[in-house]
């Protein structure tokens, strides 16, 4: 299976939507423009948020490639803290933690889109800039969510799980 993952020219479908979602996270903007922390805190941040996307548009359907691209996430996770120097013994409460973490964000999103108002200004607030509440990036990253969620709207689930997403540019 490692000689497969090796040699495969092409990489799986859940893999290639997630090195999109990770390249979207990246984007200056949001680190320069908006005042998300280009810490790991601040970046795992980003990665959760633009997961959470893809995971909330194809609610309802393409069940395997959801639970495959949280695996493709939680992987990531691990070689990133492997590569951080992270002791074996340690990946795994950490990659534990992550999860928990992870997870509530979902919640938290999920309540905000369901509720009115500032709701998800607020949510984004809450888990985005944890030390700073009233922080003014969450307006713009909030505007942002609810813009991605639309454009995501308008792709194809099945060309999404085929790997194929994309997302727009945040805009200062």
């Amino acid at each position: 299976m490692i000689l497969k993952r090796l040699f495969n020219r092409s990489p799986q479908p859940d893999r290639r939507c997630y090195e999109a979602i990770v390249a979207a996270a990246r984007h200056p903007a949001f680190y320069a423009n908006w005042g998300v922390a280009d810490t790991l805190d601040g970046r795992f941040d980003m990665v959760a948020l633009h997961t959470y996307l893809v995971l909330d548009r194809l609610k309802g359907g393409e069940p395997r490639f959801r639970q495959a691209l949280v695996d493709e996430f939680f992987r990531d996770m691990d070689r990133s803290l492997r590569e951080l120097g992270v002791g074996d013994v340690s990946v795994g409460k950490k990659v534990r933690k992550m999860a928990e973490v992870f997870y509530g964000r979902v919640a938290a999103y999920d309540a905000a889109l369901a509720g009115q108002g500032d709701a998800l200004v607020a949510a984004v607030a809450r888990n985005v800039f944890p030390d700073d509440p009233q922080a003014e990036g969450a307006v713009p990253l909030a505007a942002y969510v609810q813009d991605q969620r639309n454009h995501l709207a308008a792709q194809d689930p099945a060309a999404i799980a085929g790997g194929h997403v994309t997302f727009k540019e945040p805009t200062p």
